[in-house]
């Protein structure tokens, strides 16, 4: 036999199958395993109907694993004459096209005189399903004495065994106990009564719930059918391939849940959390920005964990406790507050100031330390001196006894050891003059530069400051990859799925603006153009004095 001709397309950073035609489907098994993107997906947590993953899901232990996909292709291969009507992704079928003569038939009778079958009209058919039931029996005693009896079944037990011990001589029943108003024998009878008719009324419901069952059953393999019909190409799509994530038209992937709008952005990669202890291990191999976010929706009090992919725009706002919105695959909108953030590089552009954004933070940050610590130094002084001053106001009797103390002497106070600040002075002044030094090597390398060597100067330290940080960014931004995702979300990704910078810039929208001009009432107006021509002169003119002024400083230095 011939070996299968397969398609493929380069998608995501790898070459994978494309699965396009009714033959690609029929041919499903002979796919080699090692080519599958996915080797198994949860049943849970998808953008698809449950439904039609437990239908693919036989032993029901919550995956969907290469061998059920197969198994659902050969089904479908023999129920449809021909596979490739799965293609256009809707619950409903012609009636010529479906090949198993019992589908058809229970299809035909559905449809009436149509020509087509719709999942509707199937559960329709099974809501008007009904069986001649088996009649429940009768009570054999009225409702109230039913409930009567089985409120005070314990109570009663129990006295009716004190009773008997009473009788042996092993116990005695309290004289306040109130006694059932009747024999043992007869609660008894009653108890049995009650019993048998529980016993026959289960077992005619059972019946009666087997038969509609058994009724219903009939319609099962269309139904079945139906979902896959509309479903079974979307999972190829998402299971082989992950083409309706690559898709640059609406097509998104079953594992994508919604949008997170958030810093004026539209975050569209957006994934559930089922566990979030996985997301904690395998989210920083991932090499993209992440937040993860708490969701609750307000009107069913439902809540959600999610973790969205920043791919465009600044940081800077994107901290823990910030509030925005996430709007899910139904429309349904959550309210969503940052509890965790995964920092890594967005675009080459924001790791470029990444290192100054990091020193500003840090001197903020110090700068806030001295003056908290400073702040606290104060108040520790100046409450100290209101307790000792509030200690040093003396009582009667405390007055008395200091007048027949001797004064003590007072401590002699310190010499001052002239050579100990000698030393440091020196110290102080070798570091001066070194610091001078430098500055004025400096200056002298600077001056004898030309105006355009001293512009390659500078963003020479420019890139050395910022260039580790871009080329750390730009081997990130090659390596972000969505398969860690998925894999803390239950998958068995075979292969990579790279978000690159041009597929993830369509991840994220930003918001933009026309070119307008605009006048706002609280900003005030800018002065006129040649103010601040004046000026920038002035600043040039300044900077080239001092520039001359540390040229001569330079000069005599060296005389």
């Amino acid at each position: 036999m011939a070996k299968y001709h397969w398609n493929y397309i380069s998608v995501g950073g790898s070459t994978r199958v494309k699965i396009s035609s009714g033959e690609d489907i029929r041919h499903l098994p002979e796919l080699d395993r090692k080519l599958w993107t996915v080797l198994a997906c949860p049943t849970t947590g998808l953008e698809m109907d449950p439904e039609t993953l437990k239908s693919m899901d036989p032993d029901h232990n919550g995956k969907i694993r290469i061998d059920e996909v197969i198994e659902t292709s050969q089904w479908l291969c023999t129920v449809l004459k021909d596979p490739k009507i799965l293609f256009k992704q809707q619950a409903v079928l012609p009636l010529s096209e479906i090949a198993d003569e019992a589908v058809a038939a229970v299809a035909k009778e559905i449809a009436g005189e149509g020509d087509t079958v719709a999942l509707e009209q199937v559960d329709e058919a099974i809501a008007a399903v009904t069986v001649e039931e088996q009649p429940v029996p009768e009570a054999p005693l009225p409702a109230e004495v039913i409930a009567a009896y089985k409120a005070c079944k314990d109570e009663y037990t129990r006295y009716y065994e004190l009773e008997k011990l009473q009788k042996l001589g092993l116990a005695r029943i309290p004289e306040e106990t109130v006694a059932p108003g009747m024999t043992e024998k007869k609660f008894a009878d009653m108890g049995a009564q009650i019993q048998a008719w529980e016993e026959a009324s289960a077992a005619a419901g059972k019946a009666n719930e087997d038969a509609l069952a058994a009724a219903k059953a009939r319609f099962a393999p269309l139904r079945k059918l139906l979902l896959l019909s509309r479903d079974y190409v979307q999972l190829l799509h998402n299971f082989v391939t992950f083409e309706d994530f690559y898709d640059l038209s609406d097509k998104k992937g079953i594992f994508q849940a919604g949008t997170l709008l958030i810093d004026q952005r539209a975050c569209h990669l957006c994934m559930r959390v089922s566990d979030m202890s996985k997301h904690d291990t395998q989210a920083s191999f991932s090499g993209m920005f992440l937040v993860y976010c708490d969701c609750v929706d307000q009107s069913t009090a439902r809540q959600m964990q999610i973790v969205a992919a920043v791919t465009v725009g600044e940081i800077n706002n994107l901290t823990v406790g910030k509030n925005a919105v996430f709007y899910d695959r139904q429309g349904n909108d959550w309210d969503a507050t940052i509890v965790k953030v995964i920092d890594n590089p967005i675009s080459i552009k924001q790791a470029f100031w990444t290192p100054y954004r990091k020193l500003g933070k840090w001197v903020e940050d110090k700068i806030n330390q001295r003056a908290a610590e400073k702040e606290q130094k104060q108040f520790e002084d100046l409450t100290a001196n209101v307790e000792q001053k509030a200690g040093e106001l003396p009582s009667a009797a405390t007055a008395a006894e200091a007048k027949e103390q001797k004064p003590v002497a007072a401590a002699a106070p310190q010499a001052f050891d002239i050579a100990k600040f000698a030393g440091i002075f020196a110290a102080i002044g070798m570091a001066v003059g070194m610091i001078g030094s430098m500055l004025v090597s400096v200056a002298k390398g600077w001056v004898a530069l030309t105006w355009w060597q001293q512009i390659i100067v500078f963003l020479g330290i420019m890139m050395i400051i910022s260039g580790p940080s871009m080329i750390l960014a730009y081997l990130k931004l090659r390596r972000r990859n969505l398969s860690p995702l998925l894999n803390a979300n239950g998958w068995a990704v075979n292969a990579d799925a790279i978000i690159n910078v041009l597929f993830g810039a369509t991840l994220t929208d930003q918001a933009r603006y026309p070119m307008l001009k605009l006048k706002d009432p609280f900003v005030k107006e800018g002065m006129p153009a040649w103010q601040k021509w004046a000026i920038a002169i002035l600043v040039i003119a300044v900077v080239a004095v001092a520039a001359w002024l540390i040229y001569v400083f330079a000069l005599k230095a060296t005389v």
